[in-house]
């Protein structure tokens, strides 16, 4: 049973940084590219970042240079260093598989800008 556990969301002053975690299980976790993807409020879901097996990295034009992607194979995990936070992040950051047995997304993390 593939399952992705966000954790590391929350409250964050502007200018502020988090970094969100997701803890992977029931698939090969190191030959699958993750990606982490938002939605706020009242808009479609946002590609944020991806990681390939070999570790390339992709990112949304409005994260690159604040965020950044990494993967933790021994750990089944995928991170997502959140730097420089502004407002507009604010959204509901969700950790995504894509596998040939299907698609699969993580509960979500709340993460919200604000002073």
């Amino acid at each position: 049973q593939v399952q992705l556990v966000e954790s590391g969301g929350g409250l964050v002053q502007p200018g502020g940084s988090l970094r969100l975690s997701c803890a992977a299980s029931g698939f090969t976790f190191s030959s699958s590219a993750m990606t982490w993807v938002r939605q706020a409020p009242g808009k479609q879901r946002e590609l944020v970042a991806t990681i390939t097996t070999g570790g390339s990295t992709n990112y949304a034009d409005s994260v690159k240079g604040r965020f950044t992607i990494s993967r933790d194979n021994a750990k089944n995990t995928v991170y997502l260093q959140m730097n420089t936070l502004k407002p507009e992040d604010t959204a509901v950051y969700y950790c995504n598989a894509n596998l040939r047995r299907g698609t699969y997304w993580g509960q979500g993390t709340q993460v919200t800008v604000s002073s």
